[in-house]
């Protein structure tokens, strides 16, 4: 907050940003400052043992800024002491990276600093492993591991809260210096940013951190808007500081001279929020005037209503502008009194009033009063931080109920979609429902119960019947009319709801009380499935192999593995393969030595005698064994020139390899008997025959490596099927390419092409 008591401030309130490569002494003063201003205890040892240990494990790391690494942990501390979290916090925001960049284990992390320290570093820790966000298109796969993250994600936040607020003061600071990274990370980061880590800000209530993150994303996202919007609103800055600077006086005068101690300023909205409003009200800049907000900070509740009542007086409120959530808080517990008003020039511009308490709570959001923070009366705070969980638990229910990842990837961004608006209503005995703009009564319904929900069959809104997709208005009083001969919720209500929670609900109601149904679909497509391919499912159904799949696919009985298949939940090809994989590797069939001399000798005799020749497509000749369709393994890809072998396999015919695969060199005795010779036949048409190969490429890592080993392959007129890449912390890069070649010759002279680069250690081809 300013020091003075009226003014205007242009920065919108963010948190502050460290200039760029301060010293990481510097820094670390900076932050012991910061603490000093909120926390009681002088005893900083635990913050500056902590600073020593993460500047010693990151000595030798850089940013790609260039700057030491200790400078993100250091500033991640900062904008976590600058929410005034606990000491714990700060440590294990100085310590986030030690445990995944460098040698210290979590167990050095416990003896160190603390069972707590350790917890919140390791929940961060692993949040790093997780991305959420794919770039591209939205494939199947791609929604499946991106749901997946998400329940991961949720489940760490559920366990300890500060291991989210840790994560989102090391993505703020990530965002600050998002220049220094590629064009395609800096839109994939923003949008990731926009879509998750705004959104939680936002349900966390950390405004201070959510605007922000709103801001930088857009600067990355949309860089010609952002700009052009920094351009336009520094023109006419002069203009518009005077504009608000005047009404800040008018109203600091009338306030004062109603007896109501105040603080006031006037702030631009941030750059989002006004971009935003641009986009939906289809406006340009020149059109929105309301590009400040007047703050009225005061003492009490009482306060507030009486600072509104001297505003009303002042100047002339727009109809339809004015929202009360002190009565009636948002979602993630902010509160405040918002009104739009006429000024004396014909302008509108917003006043927000709230109490000193509210305003700590609408900055800092759960930062502000959570468990971990003592009252002054030494009881925990707990009321308000379980409010403010109530979403994330309904998260964690709908984790529980879903099989379905797709379903909950919707919901869970209905959910998380910040810029719907709320109705509130109420119920007959007076309480405050807040739903999303839209909603019906059966919205209103489920919000009370499932049971109410499920059994309702009219609704009266203001003591008036209603039709159940009539649109609830803000203040309107509903009375929901249950019976208990109603069959149920319809498909089409899912159509008319609105909020999340609802349309849960009602999935879930069919998914029970059809399940009879679906256990006996499930039962037939299984039975059907096993009849066509042949499969003895009586010996697939063993309770082990059951347990392992239910384990597998998170059912409680089999029942419901069953019902899933018969609602499509659950293929019943997937399901029979696993049980198969199960059987199979319990019953490995040995062939003996006899069995395959006798399998030769049978196939011999049938040949008159003669040894069998098989001639495939695919240019091999197989000795002894005829009948048998034979492939190329994939595990070493042979080509024409290299020394090869068959396998007999069981029901897959010959799988050929190189004489140097891993797999063949590895084989048991037993399994050895199963090789038969098999030669490389002259093909017809040389360059017609393409084969796989595939080598690994080691080098030490440098700009242009990967461009001058895709150059070397396209003058060969190579066709590239995939490359893959790694580098390790000390910079010896190791590149796997996969392409097609006629024979082994043409393969060494692109070895040979490959070893000639610049910074290439070895080559080696793929032997299992």
């Amino acid at each position: 907050m300013a020091e003075e008591k009226n003014e205007v401030i242009f920065d919108d309130g963010k948190i502050s940003s460290s200039q760029e490569f301060v010293a990481p002494e510097k820094l670390y003063q900076d932050l012991i400052n910061c603490v000093q201003k909120y926390h009681p205890s002088d005893d900083f040892s635990i913050i500056e043992k902590a600073y020593r240990v993460a500047e010693e494990a990151h000595k030798n790391q850089f940013r790609k800024s260039g700057e030491p690494y200790i400078i993100h942990p250091l500033n991640v501390a900062i904008i976590l002491a600058e929410l005034e979290l606990d000491k714990e916090t700060i440590v294990a925001g100085i310590l986030h990276d030690v445990v995944e960049d460098t040698i210290m284990t979590e167990e050095d992390l416990t003896r160190e600093f603390g069972e707590d320290v350790a917890l919140l570093v390791d929940g961060v820790t692993k949040l790093e492993k997780i991305p959420l966000s794919q770039v591209g298109e939205q494939s199947d796969v791609k929604l499946e591991m991106q749901a997946e993250n998400l329940r991961k994600m949720f489940l760490a936040m559920a366990k300890d809260i500060r291991v989210i607020i840790i994560k989102l003061a090391d993505r703020l600071h990530n965002m600050r210096t998002l220049k220094y990274q590629k064009p395609e990370s800096q839109q994939r980061i923003a949008k990731e940013t926009l879509e998750i880590y705004c959104a939680i800000a936002q349900r966390l209530g950390i405004s201070r951190i959510k605007t922000e993150l709103d801001d930088l994303s857009l600067k990355y996202l949309e860089p010609d808007v952002y700009y052009d919007l920094v351009d336009k609103i520094a023109v006419r800055k002069s203009v518009r500081e005077s504009y608000i600077q005047g009404i800040v006086d008018e109203v600091s005068e009338h306030i004062a001279g109603a007896g109501i101690k105040a603080k006031i300023d006037g702030r631009v909205k941030h750059f989002f929020s006004i971009y935003k409003k641009m986009k939906n009200q289809n406006k340009t800049l020149d059109q929105i005037y309301d590009l400040f907000a007047v703050r009225i900070i005061v003492d009490t509740v009482k306060d507030c209503y009486a600072a509104l009542g001297v505003i009303h007086e002042m100047y002339k409120p727009i109809p339809g502008r004015f929202k009360d959530y002190i009565a009636m808080p948002k979602a993630n517990m902010y509160q405040s009194l918002h009104t739009t008003l006429i000024g004396s020039s014909g302008q509108p511009f917003e006043i927000q009033i709230r109490t000193f308490e509210m305003h700590k709570a609408a900055e800092y959001g759960i930062a502000a009063h959570w468990k971990y923070k003592e009252a002054s009366d030494g009881k925990r705070v707990e009321a308000q931080e379980e409010e403010k969980l109530v979403w994330l638990r309904q998260i964690l229910e709908w984790q529980r109920d879903m099989s379905d990842n797709k379903e909950f990837m919707n919901l869970l961004k209905n959910d998380l979609d910040l810029f719907s608006d709320n109705v509130y209503c109420f119920t007959p005995t007076g309480e405050v429902k807040n739903l999303p703009a839209g909603s019906t009564p059966i919205d209103f319904a489920y919000s009370i119960h499932s049971a109410v929900g499920n059994k309702m069959v009219g609704a009266r809104v203001n003591g008036r019947l209603v039709t159940i997709d009539y649109v609830i208005k803000n203040g309107d009083r509903l009375e929901i009319i249950t019976s208990q001969n109603s069959k149920g919720p319809s498909r089409d209500w899912l159509n008319m709801v609105k909020s999340t929670q609802a349309k849960n609900k009602i999935n879930q109601w069919f998914k029970n009380e059809l399940k009879e149904d679906n256990i006996v679909k499930g039962k037939e497509l299984l039975n059907a499935y096993c009849k066509t391919k042949s499969v003895n499912l009586s010996m697939l159904l063993k309770p082990e192999y059951m347990e392992a799949v239910m384990r597998k696919y998170g059912f409680r009985d089999w029942d419901s593995v069953q019902a899933a298949i018969g609602h499509g939940a659950l293929k019943e090809g997937q399901l029979v393969n696993k049980l198969t994989e199960l059987y199979d590797r319990d019953h490995k069939k040995e062939l003996t030595n006899e069995e395959v001399l006798a399998g030769i000798a049978e196939a011999g005799a049938a040949n008159g005698g003669k040894p069998a020749r098989m001639k495939s497509k695919s240019g091999i000749v197989v000795k002894g064994i005829a009948d048998l369709s034979v492939r190329f393994s994939k595990c070493c890809s042979p080509v024409p020139g290299d020394e090869i072998v068959g396998f007999v396999t069981r029901g897959r015919g010959i799988s050929v390899h190189r004489t140097d695969c891993v797999n063949i060199l590895s084989l048991p005795e037993l399994e050895r008997a199963r090789l038969i010779d098999a030669e490389w036949q002259a093909p017809e048409d040389t360059a017609a025959e393409k084969y796989l190969a595939e080598i690994k490429i080691y080098a030490n890592n440098r700009n242009g490596l990967l461009a001058d080993i895709s150059k070397a392959l396209t003058e060969k007129n190579i066709d590239i099927l995939s490359m893959n890449t790694r580098t390790n912390k000390q910079g010896m890069a190791t590149l796997q390419t996969a392409f097609e070649i006629s024979c082994r010759e043409e393969l060494n002279r692109v070895i040979e092409k490959i070893r000639g680069i610049e910074s290439v250690i070895d080559i080696e081809r793929t032997t299992g």
